[in-house]
Parts: structure tokens; sequence; C-alpha cells
């Protein structure tokens, strides 16, 4: 890798993004409303901040899900990515390049829908604020890292779409959201073992309701760090140049 090459690759994905006020909108602003929504379908405070939390991680993370899938096949069917490829630049220096972009929105993305909520639609957490933070960035990095490998496998922006019921919305059913893990039966607890988003809700919930950092909400930050680091490794050792 080459680090100048990589901010290089952030900078040209910052400056798109700029004149595209519609998907810098859609990144930044439709999580807050989704958050405001949920407030007011609940109307009680105490059941926001118990369900809050954890949207605060799967929202970003389908959102940026869909938004870095559709943005980097974009790039390979317009040939972008295939003139990319004939400058000496890496693999991983593109799609780090790409991280770091979208991991900027992402922090932008978490603070203002965290901010609304504790701000004005009363979210009241037991734990840090900052830890709260942490684990939703992680989570949308995560969703980030997904697309970028996925993309790989589609040929059109609407196959793109087509992976979010095979790597997302199992993850949304089984992480914990909906019904406690430890009360589903063996063999969709198994299956949540092995989903990452599983892991970030877990770490979510555990912010909320206690402000002890332990060794198993250690444990669920590196394990979602883990896979979004690999899902980008192998995202480089899957891209192509263009899609046939």
């Amino acid at each position: 890798m080459n680090p100048a090459l990589t901010l290089a690759t952030a900078r040209r994905i910052l400056l798109q993004l700029r004149h595209d006020p519609r998907t810098v909108a859609m990144l930044i602003i439709v999580p807050s409303l989704l958050m405001v929504l949920l407030r007011f379908v609940f109307n009680s405070e105490a059941v926001f901040s118990r369900i809050a939390p954890a949207l605060l991680g799967v929202f970003p993370f389908l959102i940026m899900f869909l938004i870095t899938s559709i943005t980097t096949l974009r790039e390979r069917t317009t040939a972008t990515l295939e003139r990319l490829m004939t400058l000496p630049i890496g693999r991983l220096d593109l799609l780090f390049g790409y991280a770091i972009a979208f991991g900027s929105i992402a922090i932008v993305q978490v603070g203002v829908a965290a901010g609304i909520s504790l701000a004005w639609l009363g979210l009241d957490i037991a734990g840090s604020i900052g830890m709260l933070l942490l684990i939703a960035v992680l989570d949308a990095l995560l969703g980030m890292a997904l697309g970028l490998f996925v993309s790989a496998f589609a040929r059109t922006e609407f196959q793109a779409v087509q992976f979010m019921p095979l790597f997302v919305l199992p993850q949304i059913l089984l992480c914990g959201l909906f019904v406690p893990r430890g009360e589903m039966g063996w063999l969709l607890n198994r299956l949540s073992d092995v989903m990452p988003l599983s892991y970030a809700v877990e770490a979510l919930t555990r912010v909320t309701t206690s402000g002890t950092v332990d060794a198993t909400l250690i444990r669920n930050l590196l394990v979602v760090g883990a896979c979004a680091l690999a899902a980008l490794v192998l995202g480089a050792a899957t891209l192509r140049r263009r899609t046939p």
C-alpha cells in the first residue's frame, strides 16, 4: 500500500460526493429521519431508549452497504476503475481509499443521528456516549466494507441491491434486535453467532444498560472491526477492473 495513493483515492471520492447532494443527503439525513420517525411511532422515551441504540448501528450499516456497493459497481461499469488500475496503484490502495472516504461520511452520519437522538428525542444511556459513537461508526464501516466486497459479484446496480437479502437482512433478523438471541432456536442462535451485526447490537445494548467496559464489550468491538477489515481484504482480492 502507498499512503499517498490511498489518500488521493479518498480525496477523489469525497470530491465526487460533494457534487452529488442527493447521495450526501441520503447518507447523512436519512438515518436521523428514521430515528425521529421511530421516536414518534413508539411515543415513549423508555421504549425508544431501549431500542434506539441498536438501531443507531443497524440504520448506518444498511445505508452504507447500499451506497458503497452501488457506487463501486458504477465506477467499474463506467470503466473508471479500469482506467485507475492502469496506473501504478494497488487494489488495497483503492479499497482503503474508499474506506477512508466513506468512513469519514459514516462518522458524520452517526454523529448527527446520535446527536439528534440524545439532545432532542430523549435517548438515555447508562454508558459512555463516546463508546456508543465508536460502536455505531464501526457498524457503518462494516456495512461499507461488505458493500465493497459484494460489488465484485454484481454486474448491474439492480444485482447489487439484490445482495441485500443475502448479506444484510439475515443479520438484521438474527442480531437480537427483535428477539433476544438466547430465546432463539439452537440453529438460529448458531447462525447469529457467525454474523458480525449480532456482536455490534450486543455491544450497543451493553452500552445502553451499563457503564462498564468489560471483556465482552471489547471482544464485540474486536469482532466487528476484524470482520470489516476482512471484508476489505477480500474485496481487494476479488476486485475486477471491469464488469464483463
